[in-house]
């Protein structure tokens, strides 16, 4: 079947002006992009007018807590959260239970996202230690060859540098990116928060800048030391983002990750001790805010990565010392980041096809996928004139932490075309 996307306006990686033309698929391919296609028999139409048409996006960071947490997301509907939100591929954290830790549970995880809609898209980390206990390399030659395409022990660091070290150069000789969680547990404590004067006021344990900022310093010197590719994630501080941008200068490969609640969001959020805020890293202040914005848009950041992480109403219903650290975010990301920055001119369409979409495949091996003729058919209809309503009905997670809950923002992902298939249509 034949379908032509009509009057939409295409956002490129390659240039900040929108392209204005008809995009005609057939099965999985895009088999014409031009402005005015005629001629097309037996074919539907689908009126695109006034609607931006982008690559579908790519997520890094994602808890997609099978197995063994199913209560707050599995595969399925992790999938479904992600269409729901424009994402047609992640990458999913091994803080699992079990963790993520060997060739058989990479095996079964891929084998249940095959079954999802986006199931080629999805793909898996391993951990780095057994049981991401830091003690003891997990089996990294066996996760590998199962399709492993990254090792973490995200949610922790890997405390013993002798361990990182050995773990990185194992990184290197199998061609794995190393993500690494910064945070040096001896500075951060019981922290739930970021320590400053929000936290003082309220009366609960801080975690300081420089616990984060310690461990980029050092894991950075490890992967100098080790040749292999690093990747920091959710960086949240102006000085742990400069000494990412000092390490890229001197030729150094350390690639990082900008989440859209750490440009967002800060401690002063938090207000009447509000869970939908409690995430690690913490949201730090204005100040931090607006530099990492400034990185963001100067190139200091390869990637945007939600680190979409879902849990029960139970369990951040509790105190907010003892909530769980994490908010939801694959079906939020887009519509936000428009709302916020992209409908106020402060962030381009550009920027979030690079940075979003193409820089995300490439630093996992994987190609692209640009709206243009002759490639796969795999990209999103955004409608900025619509909003979007994050409630329970809307949401297709199984959780629904997140600061946007029931709040009504402008855009709407109208489409998700996914190598050919229309996965959602609103």
């Amino acid at each position: 079947m034949k379908r032509l996307y009509r009057n939409a306006q295409i956002a490129s990686e390659d240039s900040p002006q929108l392209q204005t033309a008809d995009v005609l698929v057939e099965g999985g391919q895009i088999i014409g992009v031009a402005a005015g296609i005629t001629g097309v028999e037996n074919a539907e139409i689908i009126d695109c007018t006034g609607c931006i048409l982008l690559p579908g996006l790519f997520d890094i960071h994602v808890h997609a807590r099978e197995p063994g947490q199913d209560d707050k997301e599995n595969i399925a509907s992790c999938a479904e959260a992600a269409i729901n939100g424009g994402v047609t591929g992640f990458v999913m954290m091994p803080n699992t239970t079990p963790a993520i830790d060997n060739a058989g549970v990479v095996r079964s995880v891929l084998e249940s996202a095959r079954r999802t809609r986006i199931g080629p898209g999805i793909y898996t980390s391993g951990a780095i230690t057994k049981g991401r206990k830091g003690e003891e390399l997990a089996g990294i030659a066996g996760m590998k060859a199962a399709g492993c395409v990254m090792l973490t022990d995200d949610g922790y660091a890997v405390d013993n540098p002798q361990v990182l070290r050995r773990a990185m150069e194992y990184a290197r000789d199998y061609d794995l990116p190393l993500s690494s969680h910064c945070e040096l547990k001896a500075l951060s404590g019981k922290g739930c928060m970021h320590e400053g004067k929000i936290s003082y006021a309220l009366g609960l344990p801080g975690i300081p800048n420089i616990s984060e900022e310690i461990c980029i310093s050092r894991d950075i010197r490890l992967a100098e030391y080790a040749g292999v590719h690093l990747n920091i994630q959710h960086v949240t501080t102006i000085e742990g983002m400069r000494t990412i941008k000092r390490a890229k200068d001197r030729g150094i490969r350390v690639t990082c990750e900008i989440t859209p609640h750490h440009l967002m969001f800060n401690h002063e959020h938090i207000g009447d001790y509000d869970t939908h805020y409690k995430m690690n890293p913490p949201l730090r202040t204005p100040e931090d805010n607006a530099a990492l914005l400034q990185g963001l848009k100067d190139g200091w950041f390869d990637v945007i990565a939600t680190d979409h992480a879902p849990h029960t109403p139970f369990e951040k219903n509790q105190d907010f010392a003892s909530a769980p650290f994490g908010i939801t975010g694959l079906e939020t990301a887009l519509v936000s980041l428009y709302d916020s920055y992209i409908a106020k001119d402060i962030l381009s369409w550009q920027l979030i096809v690079q940075r979003y979409s193409a820089e995300p495949r490439r630093l996992m091996k994987l190609p692209p996928v640009p709206v243009k003729e002759g490639g796969i058919a795999e990209f999103i209809v955004f409608n900025p004139a619509r909003t979007t309503t994050f409630s329970r009905d809307f949401m297709k997670s199984k959780s629904i932490n997140t600061p946007f809950l029931d709040k009504t923002l402008q855009g709407m992902v109208e489409r998700v075309v996914y190598r050919g298939e229309d996965l959602l249509a609103r």
